[in-house]
């Protein structure tokens, strides 16, 4: 049908046919027949795939779309997503290869390594790693920091700047204690910051902004790539998704709206596949809410009989 379709305007229908050994009439019968359920099935997912595809800045391979259909309320089979994906040329984001840019501290003090490229934590607030990395723009170079938790992987603060002075991770970092404060999070004593060894996280500002929240210091290894393993995927994540996706950026200002409009896509509806496809957000929220039921049941009062 295809084949014919495409040469019978050159060829006219019955030649075709003739040298294909069908019958013209079968040609025309096919042509007339109503598409089958499974044909329009297939179409309206289709149309499906392809807007939350676009929705998800086009990151999601088969396994998350399915996913993701299914949280939507599309009961399919992963093997249907992977085929009308693979018919509609649509494909998952392949990360590439990130580089460093903070500079190792020279002066020799520093805090130590409190994690031990131990990134766990069993609730929100107690470990928070930081990196930033820099994105190319037609006016210049621009920075980008971050603040994780390393519990809900949320992206708990974040800042955009034309340099990468001391400032950018403390601003990143007011902006992150910020966050939790307006959940009513106020006191962060004895949360681990972790980063690498760079001069913007071993300043004396830094140092002391984190002694004056209560939070306790740790850097990672010198030339120890898993140092800050966790910071550095996320950051990967953004820069495949967002910044090399998105491209080429202008100015600091693009850069920075659409970092925000990322972050919050990232830590409200993004699939996260380390916290069983769902988003951080909702882990944390899953968190509170098992913990409020668990005091409920604590303090309930035996019945009465």
């Amino acid at each position: 049908m295809a084949f014919i379709d495409a040469h019978r305007a050159e060829f006219g229908v019955e030649p075709i046919c003739r040298q294909l050994q069908i019958a013209p009439s079968t040609y025309y019968a096919t042509k007339a027949r109503s598409p089958s359920a499974r044909a329009v099935s297939d179409a309206q997912l289709t149309e499906v795939i392809r807007v939350e595809h676009a929705a998800n800045y086009g990151v999601y391979g088969a396994r998350k779309m399915w996913r993701h259909l299914h949280r939507l309320g599309h009961p399919v089979g992963r093997c249907t997503v992977e085929r009308l994906m693979r018919a509609a040329d649509l494909r998952g984001v392949v990360r590439g290869r990130t580089k460093r840019t903070t500079i190792p501290g020279k002066d020799g003090i520093r805090a130590g390594d409190l994690v031990n490229r131990a990134f766990r934590a069993d609730a929100p607030n107690q470990l928070w790693v930081a990196d930033f990395t820099y994105v190319r723009t037609w006016s210049g170079f621009a920075y980008v920091a971050f603040v994780i938790d390393v519990f809900s992987r949320m992206i708990v603060g974040w800042k955009a700047d034309t340099n990468m002075r001391a400032d950018l991770v403390t601003d990143t970092l007011e902006m992150a204690a910020w966050t939790r404060g307006r959940t009513g999070v106020t006191d962060l004593t004895g949360l681990i910051h972790h980063s690498d060894a760079g001069s913007q996280y071993v300043s004396l500002a830094l140092t002391e902004r984190l002694a004056a929240l209560g939070m306790r210091a740790s850097i990672g290894t010198v030339a120890d790539a898993y140092d800050n393993a966790l910071a550095e995927s996320t950051i990967g994540l953004f820069n495949t998704e967002l910044i090399r996706l998105r491209g080429p950026w202008r100015t600091l200002d693009d850069v920075e709206i659409a970092t925000l409009e990322w972050v919050d896509w990232f830590n409200n509806r993004r699939l996260h596949t380390e916290l069983g496809d769902i988003p951080p957000a909702e882990h944390e929220a899953t968190y509170y809410r098992q913990i409020t039921t668990s005091t409920k049941l604590e303090t309930r009062e035996p019945s009465l009989h």
